[in-house]
């Protein structure tokens, strides 16, 4: 018998299931094709699926004909590419997560009063390149403590920090504390930026994964979120796989284990964590057992542009 802790909360996150209702509302409303700007949220088999809808994702607005739908993703977008959707006179429907745009949000003021702001955070990652595009000319990136040695800015009693939503609560922690070792007077956000289901996700498998020898985590490589929950178990000693779906399962990873936590990322769909389940219960004589750590009821209601879809019809 195998013992399976099933981590809750773990799953989509309010930000992620309205950005994925705007895109469902698009289909409804227009009908394809519809463009999304990026990934509408970082995972393969829900891109998959939209794909087979009659979705198309892009990396350039360029790509997208002029006067047609586009959905901007979980993630966010620059000022420069909403120009860019404005020139070519497209149909903008903004499915940024409301927790990116607090981020936004505390850029421009920042920026409005003068100072230099450090984004803790990811360069590549799309969250940054549309956070840092609100204002290239006064934001710094620093990914780790390294970087906050070698920062040079022009006036360290005019500094602010704010960091992407998605990082390891423990990694952020981090660089934060050497960036106010280092600026004391360095402004930071009235509430933390990073989001409740990217703490809650890592707070659970901190939490269970003393109870088992090995994780595994549902979730796409390109999704930050789910790679911290990854990164969390190996702070604890224990080896985890991060996993699209069950059928990238490897028997090895199991091979005289007596029990396995499981959580998933914030932009992984629930069906591939039973999916997972089912194939661990029935190949490997698992029980399941459910661990709820803190109960989520966070809802966002769909942006104005997408909820002005019909009326405009």
């Amino acid at each position: 018998m195998m013992r399976v802790l099933l981590a809750n909360p773990r799953g989509f996150c309010a930000g992620v299931n309205m950005a994925i209702e705007c895109v469902d509302k698009v289909l409804a409303v227009k009908g394809p094709p519809v463009y999304v700007y990026h990934e509408i949220v970082h995972n393969r088999h829900v891109v998959d699926g939209f794909h087979g809808r009659g979705v198309t994702f892009v990396d350039n607005i360029e790509q997208i004909p002029e006067g047609a739908v586009v959905v901007y993703s979980a993630h966010g977008v620059s000022p420069e590419v909403r120009r860019a959707a404005r020139q070519r006179r497209l149909l903008e429907v903004d499915a940024t997560c409301p927790l990116v745009t607090k981020v936004h949000i505390e850029v421009l003021r920042y920026v409005r009063d003068g100072y230099t702001i450090i984004f803790v955070g990811h360069r590549d990652h799309d969250e940054a390149i549309g956070t840092v595009g609100e204002a290239p000319g006064s934001i710094i990136v620093v990914e780790s403590a390294g970087d906050v040695a070698r920062l040079e800015v022009p006036d360290p009693g005019k500094l602010a920090y704010v960091t992407q939503t998605t990082l390891s609560v423990s990694d952020a922690k981090i660089v934060v504390d050497a960036l106010r070792a280092r600026f004391p007077r360095i402004r930071h956000p009235e509430k933390d930026d990073i989001c409740y289901a990217t703490t809650n996700r890592q707070m659970a498998v901190t939490q269970l994964v003393g109870q088992a020898e090995v994780v595994l985590v549902i979730g796409s490589r390109n999704s930050s979120n789910s790679q911290r929950l990854v990164e969390r178990a190996a702070e604890a000693s224990r080896p985890a796989y991060l996993i699209d779906d069950a059928s990238e399962l490897d028997p090895k990873w199991l091979a005289g284990r007596g029990s396995v936590l499981v959580t998933a990322g914030a932009s992984a769909p629930e069906y591939l964590v039973e999916q997972l389940l089912e194939r661990l219960v029935s190949e490997f004589d698992g029980v399941v057992e459910s661990h709820t750590l803190v109960e989520e009821d966070m809802f966002f209601d769909l942006p104005k542009s997408a909820r002005s879809l019909a009326v405009m019809e």
